[in-house]
């Protein structure tokens, strides 16, 4: 694999758990970046799942396996020690679906579409023009249907949430198809691109927060974050020589990183729930950090023994 996808998806599992450390920070504004390191998590997806070639039953089984392992595993460890109880939902919303992670019940409905498009060669031809169709599609939705009252557009278990991802996976399966074009090609002009998208984010947030009236206009918000995905994918494929030859000990921080993101994300919430109050910063975020990744480590390891007695090479 091209080491950038390994940095941006090491990246997205450090975006995703500061932005559950509300508390964490003496200002909660720092617990920041989960939208982002979620779309670059369906972007990384679907780069690395473009080239398919296996029928759907056995394809979508292997995604199932690798998805729900560690979500049981992790699920009926804290039921165990009581950090999750039965009274507040039953086995199959604790184990299958939705569970209480929201990545698990997106990507086992989004790996269906993403399947039957890359394996259409008239879709899988025209990636740039299905997504500007899906995105006139939502609009329309946005338009007449949506209720804008509120600012709820990035709920994560809602619909126009899991069109963003969708929409994610796709530009990644394009930059893939577009790879030799964009990889090692750095262009200056993402940076400060970047940094205006950012702020934008951040601007557009804070208004919503003071003025209802505003939020007549949250469907920039989405907009804003497949922008922000597009410029991050083409930044670091323009850098991934230069990202290969960091040094060693950040390549192996990185990799490692990488290896156990879906891991990482499973163990952190009872973890957080329990450490956050018992220290104050910055001790309450090295022990949450060092536990999350010792949480995350120990079930890799399980995971990773079972996948290969399950499935031996």
């Amino acid at each position: 694999m091209v080491f950038f996808i390994t940095v941006l998806r090491a990246l997205a599992a450090c975006l995703i758990t500061n932005s559950h450390y509300t508390g964490v920070y003496p200002i909660d504004a720092l617990a920041n970046g989960g939208m982002t390191g979620n779309v670059i998590f369906f972007a990384v997806s679907g780069y690395c799942l473009c080239h398919i070639r296996e029928r759907f039953p056995r394809w979508y089984g292997k995604r199932l396996l690798r998805c729900y392992l560690p979500t049981w595993i992790i699920t009926v460890v804290y039921l165990l020690l009581g950090a999750y109880a039965l009274s507040d939902h039953n086995i199959f919303w604790y184990l299958v679906y939705p569970t209480g992670y929201h990545f698990i019940a997106s990507i086992v409905l989004l790996y269906i579409p993403f399947y039957f498009i890359l394996r259409t060669p008239w879709l899988r031809e025209r990636l740039p023009v299905l997504m500007a169709g899906i995105g006139v599609a939502f609009l329309v939705y946005y338009l007449l249907v949506f209720d804008r009252s509120t600012f709820h557009i990035l709920d994560m278990r809602g619909s126009p949430t899991r069109i963003l991802f969708l929409e994610s996976m796709l530009l990644g399966a394009w930059s893939r198809q577009k790879d030799e074009e964009l990889r090692d090609r750095f262009q200056w002009w993402l940076i400060p691109a970047l940094a205006v998208l950012s702020g934008a984010d951040l601007v557009l947030r804070f208004l919503l927060s003071k003025n209802t009236a505003l939020c007549q206009l949250q469907i920039l918000s989405p907009m804003i974050f497949f922008a922000q995905l597009f410029v991050i994918f083409r930044l670091f494929a323009g850098l991934d020589g230069k990202l290969a030859s960091l040094p060693t000990p950040v390549i192996r921080t990185v990799t490692f990183l990488s290896r156990m993101t879906l891991e990482i994300y499973v163990v952190q919430g009872p973890v957080i729930e329990y450490l956050r109050p018992l220290f104050g910063f910055p001790m309450n975020w090295l022990v949450l950090t060092a536990t999350i990744l010792a949480a995350a480590t120990a079930l890799h390891l399980v995971c990773d023994l079972l996948l290969k007695i399950r499935i031996p090479k």
